[in-house]
């Protein structure tokens, strides 16, 4: 059952998506000439407001998290495809760096990272070594919560729930499930938080090693790449609801 917290973020991110869409055509449409210095002024205020608008996403699933962390670990404002690929309530951040490698072999017209310099390609490498060690961190912690349930506290919980009397909870129960459940939350929601960054890490370590027209030409290959995979998950989730409503 979707709670209000819920509600109100899968609001805010239909609105948070419709205006990626809007971003990703101006990222398309720049004028692409690199040596006019008005162009190059444009690509960087392009990526700033790019950067600006996943940063609000973050701050907002942030404050929203203190509410309700569980609800970003099972999200139903996104399609079932996209929640396959996702990796602790997000996209995974050495997912930016296959993505550079793909459009480097795809030699599109106009794809600048096909020219990226040498020095480049190692700060990019050196900063995907950086990240996998990151994300590494991140799974043992998420390996260390998802084991804490069979802490001591929880062991506890699970004797005093069979302390019933005529089907009420017998003493401080109530106030122990509280205290015992928010331990476990916090947790969860710290995981989540360093995901978050490790995220944004990657996303900021990338686009200071990339020019500027390189930076327009990846984030709007991300874009895409967000953008289709969910207008093709919805399809499927739709296509799956409307079979199951004909078999009732």
């Amino acid at each position: 059952m979707r709670g209000q917290v819920q509600d109100k973020f899968s609001e805010f991110y239909e609105q948070w998506v419709n205006q990626h869409e809007v971003n990703l055509k101006e990222l398309l449409s720049v004028p692409r000439d690199p040596s006019s210095s008005s162009n190059e002024q444009l690509h960087r205020a392009l990526v700033s407001k790019v950067v600006i608008h996943y940063k609000q996403y973050y701050t907002v699933k942030w404050a929203s998290a203190k509410d309700d962390v569980l609800g970003f670990f099972s999200p139903t404002w996104f399609s079932s495809l996209e929640n396959a690929y996702h990796w602790i309530t997000g996209w995974k951040p050495s997912m930016l760096f296959r993505l550079i490698t793909s459009l480097r072999q795809t030699r599109v017209p106009g794809a600048n990272l096909v020219d990226m310099t040498e020095e480049q390609l190692e700060k990019i490498q050196e900063l995907l070594i950086q990240i996998r060690i990151e994300e590494d961190r991140v799974d043992r912690e998420m390996e260390r919560q998802q084991v804490s349930i069979a802490d001591k506290p929880m062991v506890d919980l699970s004797r005093l729930a069979t302390q019933v009397n005529n089907g009420e909870v017998v003493g401080e129960l109530d106030k122990y499930v509280d205290v015992t459940l928010s331990s476990l939350l916090a947790g969860l929601e710290n995981v989540m938080k360093m995901a978050d960054c490790v995220r944004l890490m990657a996303l900021k370590g990338v686009l200071e090693v990339l020019n500027p027209l390189q930076s327009v030409d990846f984030l709007a290959a991300i874009a895409m790449l967000q953008i289709q995979l969910r207008v093709v998950g919805k399809r499927r989730d739709h296509a799956k609801m409307m079979t199951l409503n004909q078999k009732d």
